[in-house]
């Protein structure tokens, strides 16, 4: 049934239908005490008296592609760059009766939905725009907006029930080399850059597209310790699938596969890393002592156990 309002004459007549398109953002990330956080607007007194957050995005100017008015509407509500990915989801809402600048129309919203991310080194969110919808941007509790804690707009509700961290396989290779003299172990440690900053594991990284293995692993220790290797036999496949924010900054669910090889390198040879600005910071030769006394990651004990299967086999 079409929707009428009654004018002074008593007649009823048509609201005025207003349709509008936006774009919005799910920007999420692993808070600083690894709790998953949400990047929201709270919405202004313009728009609403109550308190209410959503996703930060807006109104598509005429001619923009959506992915543009997302980056735009994101740095003007947070002041905060990001990035969008390639899939979106689309919601519609249709208000037969709505209050939309002082009059009562016809509406109908179209919400097109990126996910999105913003890089490590960003600055704290910070609202650019002046006397706009928006209030404030901030990074708030996942766990408290989802229980409902936080009063948020249904699109918030609707978007995160549809919301899946991207999925990133990524196919690696490493090297567990060891000093013939002392045993003691040559590991790399992550930088400030990488996933699990600080910690320490095997020299080693990820394969281009169309690199055998072998070729990657001399590479990497090349990149990462300075030195000139032999790959010997594999030692150990190791997986890992965890979820958290990659070092680009994307929520994401990532599964590393790991193929550990045996290496050697040139007796006497002192490691240093030659790769600037990359996710290795560090290198040495550590001790079988030393070993319990520094972060790990679970490569590294993979290795370990696999020597010493080796070793009991013989």
């Amino acid at each position: 049934m079409a929707t009428r309002n009654r004018g002074r004459s008593g007649r009823r007549r048509k609201l005025p239908k207003v349709q509008r398109v936006g774009a919005y953002a799910v920007i999420i990330r692993a808070g600083a005490a690894a709790e998953p956080e949400i990047l929201l607007s709270r919405l202004s007194e313009k728009v609403t008296p109550e308190e209410r957050w959503t996703l930060p995005g807006g109104g598509i100017d005429h001619g923009e592609d959506p992915r543009d008015a997302v980056v735009r509407e994101v740095y003007e509500e947070a002041g905060v760059p990001v990035e969008i990915g390639v899939e979106a989801r689309v919601y519609s809402v249709h208000q037969a009766k709505a209050w939309r600048l002082g009059r009562r129309v016809n509406a109908h919203a179209i919400r097109i939905v990126y996910d999105g991310w913003v890089p490590h080194d960003a600055p704290e969110p910070q609202t650019m725009e002046v006397d706009g919808s928006t209030a404030e941007a901030a990074w708030l509790p996942l766990a408290a907006v989802t229980s409902g804690e936080i009063p948020t707009s249904p699109l918030v509700t609707d978007a995160l029930d549809m919301h899946k961290p991207t999925r990133n396989q990524r196919l690696a290779a490493y090297a567990f080399i060891t000093r013939p003299s002392d045993g003691a172990l040559l590991l790399t440690r992550i930088s400030s850059r990488g996933y699990h900053s600080g910690s320490w594991t095997l020299p080693g990284g990820g394969l281009d597209f169309g690199e055998h293995p072998r070729e990657a692993l001399t590479r990497e220790v090349t990149e990462e310790c300075g030195l000139a290797c032999e790959v010997g036999e594999l030692l150990d496949v190791h997986d890992v699938n965890i979820v958290g924010t990659a070092p680009s900054g994307r929520h994401e669910e990532f599964h590393g596969v790991h193929l550990i090889f045996t290496a050697t390198v040139p007796d006497g040879a002192s490691p240093t890393v030659v790769e600037q600005n990359g996710t290795t910071d560090d290198v040495r030769w550590v001790s079988r002592d030393e070993l319990v006394s520094l972060p790990l990651l679970d490569v590294v004990t993979a290795a370990l156990d696999a020597e010493k299967a080796e070793s009991d086999a013989e």
